[in-house]
């Protein structure tokens, strides 16, 4: 399996997983993706559904991602895979699971991890990989990363304590909630640097691919990345579309559909490459937020990006997004994997104009009957109601990220545009916005023991402006320090 640009020409150098694990951005600014998709059969599944069963997660985990990755030995994919996935980690050896709500849906549990959200599904595996290549290379890794609310947390979690990595993460002051905040800000470690940026999450995205798309100083400080923008973070997540599917069906001939809240396109991008892969999917419905530019393009066409003044604060904060990287990955798939037009597209339209338009297109009149896509918007008060009506009628408290999903899929069923059964991705435990579940029920949430007091830790961050040479200089500063105290 090799990996090229959506950026790249067709007869550009392919490269391989390893590879592209420790560089984030190509270097024509594109995202990494497979030359062409591994297909799975209903043999295959079944022999998957036996595996999930009788060896658990890990297991499954190995045996989707052997698909994907042939420059790493099986047995240690098996390893890391089982380093990665542990009833320690994750409560259980099934890691994920799915619950039955009334009228046709069903939560996909995916926060069960260390820091309580789904990006946790991805991190712990990431934080293994980079190890392993990194022990094998002898090499050190300088991670550049953003966050609008779990990814930062999910990844510094993930990276505690490993030698070979440091972690800048920036994130945008005062947009996550204060749970978000104190997971990230509490930590006290020499090689994990909380940033603070004055801006969006967009903003801190735009520093990121900055610092990636300066060759001589990504070379130089070894930078890598953890957003989904690592195409390692994508298909860690398609192992949990294949391990809800097995568990919400009985046989290889049933189909689903998955709803997912979205922002930056990264968890449905791991949807539609399930998909692609032959995955027996039906629909995947995209829900947004207030910050509906994704929404805006399924219905249109037109993919607008939006300024800082533009993107709404939300209560589903980690979705105030107003560019969404993994975008391009679909669009790629989209237009025949013309590496050209995307790259005229992305590369020199979206920048000059802010938009990119394919509505005559006859790709984009036949994306959702080719691709499955199904699009919808939630708000603060559909939030509120949706929060409210799940735990009356099942019991089950989710968070408003979640709450987004449920909202738009159940408009979907009732419009008949989507049939039962949607699994609905979890996207958080409830814990991590104690605001707005008080809002919706009069009542908090019991808090686990290990969240404790956390909101209330000293914090260590440091408020940097909205410049990328600003940023530099401090990576450049934190190398020296590092270097005079031995470190690296």
């Amino acid at each position: 399996m090799k990996y090229v640009s959506t950026r790249g020409a067709a007869d550009a150098p392919a490269r391989s997983f390893s590879d592209i694990l420790l560089e984030g951005l190509a270097p024509d600014g594109g995202l990494y993706v497979p030359q062409s998709y591994p297909r799975i059969d209903a043999a295959t599944l079944a022999s998957w559904r036996e595996l999930r069963a009788t060896q658990g997660y890990a297991a499954l985990a190995a045996a989707v991602l052997e698909l994907f990755i042939d420059d790493i030995p099986a047995a240690d994919l098996r390893a890391l895979c089982e380093r990665a996935y542990t009833a320690e980690a994750f409560g259980d050896t099934s890691v994920v699971g799915v619950t039955d709500m009334p009228g046709g849906i069903e939560i996909g549990h995916l926060s069960n991890g260390p820091t309580a959200a789904f990006k946790d599904m991805a991190m712990q595996l990431l934080g293994q990989l980079f190890e392993y290549e990194l022990e094998r290379r002898d090499a050190t890794l300088t991670i550049v990363g953003a966050t609008s609310g779990d990814t930062g947390s999910a990844a510094e979690h993930a990276m505690l304590g490993k030698s070979r990595v440091r972690v800048f993460m920036l994130t945008p002051r005062g947009r996550m909630s204060p749970f978000q905040q104190a997971q990230m800000f509490s930590i006290d470690d020499p090689a994990i640097v909380n940033i603070a940026v004055e801006g969006v999450f967009d903003d801190c995205q735009d520093l990121v691919k900055a610092v990636n798309a300066d060759a001589a100083f990504k070379a130089a400080h070894s930078i890598g990345a953890v957003n989904s923008i690592n195409w390692a973070r994508v298909v860690a997540q398609v192992v949990y579309y294949v391990a809800l599917y097995l568990d919400a069906t009985a046989s290889e001939d049933e189909r689903v559909s998955f709803a997912v809240p979205s922002g930056n396109f990264g968890n449905i991008c791991a949807g539609h490459v399930a998909r692609e892969m032959g995955l027996p999917i039906d629909r995947l419905v995209l829900a947004t937020n207030e910050n509906n530019v994704l929404a805006e393009f399924f219905a249109t066409g037109v993919y607008r990006v939006r300024g800082s003044a533009e993107t709404h604060a939300t209560s589903s904060p980690s979705m105030d997004i107003s560019k969404a990287s993994n975008f391009e990955r679909f669009v790629f798939d989209l237009l025949g994997r013309d590496g050209v037009r995307v790259r005229q597209l992305f590369g020199e339209e979206l920048p000059a104009t802010g938009s990119i338009d394919l509505s005559a297109t006859p790709e984009f009149a036949a994306l959702g009957e080719r691709y499955g896509f199904v699009a919808g918007t939630s708000t603060h008060a559909d939030r509120l109601a949706t929060i409210a009506a799940e735990a009356a009628r099942g019991g089950v408290i989710i968070d408003p990220h979640t709450a987004d999903g449920v909202t738009v899929a159940r408009r979907a069923l009732e419009s008949g545009i989507v049939e039962a059964p949607v699994i609905v991705l979890e996207t958080a435990l409830p814990v991590k916005f104690s605001a707005t579940i008080v809002e919706a029920l009069g009542r908090d949430v019991e808090r686990p023991a290990a969240f404790a007091g956390l909101e209330n830790l000293p914090r260590h961050v440091i408020d940097l402006p909205n410049d990328v040479d600003v940023l530099k200089a401090l990576i450049v500063g934190r190398s020296e320090i590092e270097r005079r105290e031995g470190r690296s």
